[in-house]
């Protein structure tokens, strides 16, 4: 038992994505109907007919994501089969984290597209268009942006500049408000980095502009219920094994202003006798921060029916 799951988050959604699996297999086409009418949304129409301008929306994006990730879940288990005593973690880059409750059974497909409206919708309000930005740092560590940071934010003490995602060695990406972005890319080569640059995101996400959103997110889950994961999850803000549905309802929410802790994920699981990582879902930006964590790890990725038969645990 070596295996994690792992499950993408926002920027790897594009156009077309999970539409073959829809074509293939009954199960998967099943997922997206579900989604789509637990949304009252013609989710699918604009995954697979609408411009990427709509469905990169943070409300459209994140339940999409969600939904491919399961339908090609789904569609693995119904071809090859998933022997779950061979799968040790779960673990998703953010919204991800969403799509591996699904898979661990303590999420409801359709609750967790309904959370995951809820959450775009309440990101996205939570600053008002233009107050706020995103930055990749690149070339540099995870401690020198912590430095960086704290540097913007004694120069700007009144706005906000936090480190949003830990993605990898050498790719960090920090959060706040747009001057304080714009002055740390400014400054980001004083501490290391070669390359800085603002992202294209409709708001600072994972930072405490988040706040209201997380106020939203709190509300939305009192009003739900979920169950205990029957494999553990690793949490994105604590960076290890969660199993109690107090304890990840209380994490998903602190989530949305937190740091995505990726590259300690990964370290984690290595860790703890990991040796194989599947990414199931769109795109394979997850099996490329892998392999830039730890190159050792055999990380695999699974985006389309062709790649299926090679989902094999050991």
């Amino acid at each position: 038992m070596s295996n994690l799951l792992v499950f993408p988050g926002q920027g790897s959604q594009f156009v077309g994505m999970g539409k073959s699996f829809s074509e293939n297999f009954k199960v998967s086409k099943n997922v997206f109907e579900e989604v789509n009418e637990s949304l009252s949304l013609n989710l699918t129409k604009i995954m697979w007919e609408g411009d990427l301008t709509e469905l990169t929306k943070t409300e459209n994006a994140q339940p999409a994501l969600m939904a491919v990730s399961i339908a090609m879940l789904k569609a693995i288990e119904n071809e090859v089969g998933i022997n779950y005593d061979k799968v040790l973690f779960m673990a998703g880059h953010s919204l991800g984290e969403y799509s591996a409750l699904v898979a661990a059974n303590s999420l409801k497909l359709d609750v967790a597209a309904k959370l995951l409206k809820i959450r775009g919708q309440s990101m996205q309000k939570a600053v008002p268009v233009g107050q706020g930005a995103m930055a990749a740092i690149i070339g540099t560590s995870i401690e020198q942006v912590e430095n960086l940071t704290t540097e913007i934010n004694s120069i700007y003490p009144e706005c906000v500049c936090d480190i949003a995602n830990d993605n990898a060695p050498g790719q960090v990406v920090i959060s706040g408000h747009n001057v304080a972005i714009d002055k740390a890319i400014e400054l980001a080569s004083n501490f290391g980095s070669r390359k800085a640059m603002k992202l294209p995101v409709s708001a600072p996400f994972h930072c405490s502009l988040m706040l209201k959103a997380a106020e939203e997110m709190m509300e939305a889950f009192s009003e739900i219920d979920i169950t205990d994961p029957i494999i553990p999850i690793i949490s994105n803000i604590t960076a290890g094994i969660e199993t109690s549905k107090e304890k990840i309802i209380e994490l998903l929410i602190k989530q949305v202003t937190g740091r995505v802790r990726w590259t300690e994920t990964i370290l984690f699981a290595k860790d703890n006798n990991i040796n194989t990582i599947y990414e199931i879902g769109a795109g394979k930006v997850l099996s490329g921060l892998v392999k830039r964590i730890d190159g050792s790890l055999n990380s695999i990725s699974i985006n389309d029916p062709s790649q299926i038969d090679n989902f094999k645990l050991s």
